[in-house]
């Protein structure tokens, strides 16, 4: 074998992704909030780019002519005939009456509160109970044993550890622990502390006054009965009516399975949308969200600086070139991306125009190779275009994947959207009789009626999407 050293040229073709297309796909996928954060970091760290800055306009005149915008009307300038009031700070009056903003001055200052203050903190659960805890017990060990118990609670209230763990953490012995246990399954809301959904059902059971009922009798032999619906067999075992069961299985139906949900931990998420979609006339009118975005431009100094001409070292002036191309391009890519936003919303209402007149009920089914023939564009930019932004529609708010859907195969005609099977399942279960609920077989024989063909299995599948339970435990007696 001999190995030896060769020159050889090649020529290749090769896909290379510039700086600028790294940036607008970037941009292009960055929902509104992360859009506007990005914007931030660029102005701060680019010195060429800067904020538009709303410019105030005048009053009207007193002969109802508009005045000319401030940017273009001439300031006047102080003079001394003006009368001059002894209480206004006017050094901060002139640095502030010649400067390009608004004019702000203050002629007194007060001590303001702090932001802070106006901020609602809601109570979490474990704060709420370490109050109670704290207002119960006296001694050091015993809210030491009441701390670790709230401290190995979930987010239901329940107790996830056994005594006998609190036990050796606390080094307590076990009838004390048992004691503030009981004390503290009192505390609001009643049922926290306990350990497994019988015992939750029981403390408030004991609360109201239920103790040594059938209500109490059906909580701790029956539960599994209970929850199947099987009240015959309850009246069995108890010997008791039907008609007692029913009314015990009422009051039980009152009791709170999750006490700690009385406090959620969850922060509601609160949508800014992208788009909007009005109705006016008998036109759909697309229009995209740029409130809140700030508007950007090359700032005139650097411009100017760099067309005068002057003696800038080199150094200088390539790094105020590379910023300005940054900025230019970060521009652009801006309005590219909201002009894409708006070319896809607009690809959606016309293929999806009967969702926005008449509802959920006729959704399409569509894919994401629809709208990108469309508009004649790739999928992997609709796909980037369509996550995390949200259109407000006539019918609500959408994430614009909503749009987006399988098909389900008809007797005949053309496919139905499987998010408009959905709202038929819903539909025919909300009008279902309480005594008699439609089993899945049924609703996929109701479905072939109106020209859907759907397997029972598939509608099983999408009444768990839904969160409804089946036939036997909607029943209602």
């Amino acid at each position: 074998m001999v190995f030896e050293l060769r020159q050889q040229l090649k020529l290749t073709q090769q896909l290379i992704m510039t700086p600028q297309l790294q940036m607008a796909i970037k941009l292009l996928q960055l929902s509104r909030l992360e859009l506007i954060d990005a914007i931030r970091q660029e102005l701060e760290e680019n010195p060429v780019l800067e904020e538009v800055q709303d410019v105030a306009v005048e009053e009207e005149s007193k002969d109802g002519s508009e005045a000319a915008p401030a940017e273009t009307a001439s300031v006047k300038e102080v003079t001394i005939e003006e009368k001059i009031n002894d209480d206004i700070d006017w050094s901060n009056y002139l640095d502030e009456y010649n400067s390009a903003g608004r004019i702000h001055f203050e002629t007194e200052k007060k001590d303001a509160p702090n932001f802070e203050s106006f901020i609602a903190q809601k109570e979490s659960l474990h704060d709420h109970l370490l109050w109670q805890l704290l207002m119960t017990f006296s001694s050091n060990e015993d809210e030491n044993i009441g701390s670790l118990i709230i401290g190995n609670m979930d987010k239901d209230g329940y107790l996830k550890v056994s005594v006998d763990e609190i036990v050796a953490a606390s080094d307590s012995t076990p009838d004390k622990v048992s004691r503030i246990l009981s004390v503290m399954q009192t505390f609001n809301p009643i049922g926290v502390c306990a350990r497994d959904i019988s015992e939750c059902l029981l403390i408030q059971a004991r609360h109201f006054g239920l103790d040594n009922t059938i209500v109490t009798d059906i909580i701790k032999d029956h539960l599994t009965h209970l929850e199947n619906k099987n009240y015959k067999a309850i009246a069995k075992a108890l010997k008791i009516s039907l008609e007692e069961v029913v009314s015990s299985v009422n009051i039980i139906k009152g009791l709170e399975p999750k006490p700690g949900r009385l406090f959620p931990d969850e922060e509601p998420q609160y949508i800014n949308p992208d788009i909007f979609v009005y109705k006016l006339d008998n036109e759909f009118v697309i229009v995209v969200n740029d409130e809140g975005l700030p508007r950007l431009r090359v700032s005139p100094f650097y411009k100017n600086t760099i067309k005068g001409g002057g003696k800038i070292p080199d150094s200088a002036k390539n790094y105020v070139h590379e910023k300005m191309r940054s900025a230019v391009w970060l521009i652009k890519s801006i309005h590219q991306r909201q002009k894409t936003i708006y070319k896809v919303m607009k690809s959606i209402l016309k293929f999806q125009r009967d969702f926005f007149e008449k509802g959920i009920a006729y959704l399409k089914p569509m894919v994401l190779r629809d709208v990108a023939q469309d508009i004649d564009m790739h999928e992997s930019t609709v796909s980037r275009v369509t996550t995390n932004k949200y259109a407000h529609t006539p019918q609500g708010i959408f994430e614009l994947k909503y749009f987006f859907n399988s098909s389900i195969n008809r007797i005949y005609g053309e496919a139905i959207a499987s998010v408009s099977v959905q709202e038929k399942i819903r539909l025919i279960i909300s009008n279902e009789d309480p005594q008699k609920p439609y089993s899945d077989e049924k609703i996929s024989k109701l479905l072939k009626k109106e020209n859907i063909n759907i397997a029972r299995r598939t509608v099983a599948k999408y009444r768990e999407v839904m969160k409804v339970l089946p036939s036997n435990k909607r029943k209602q007696f």
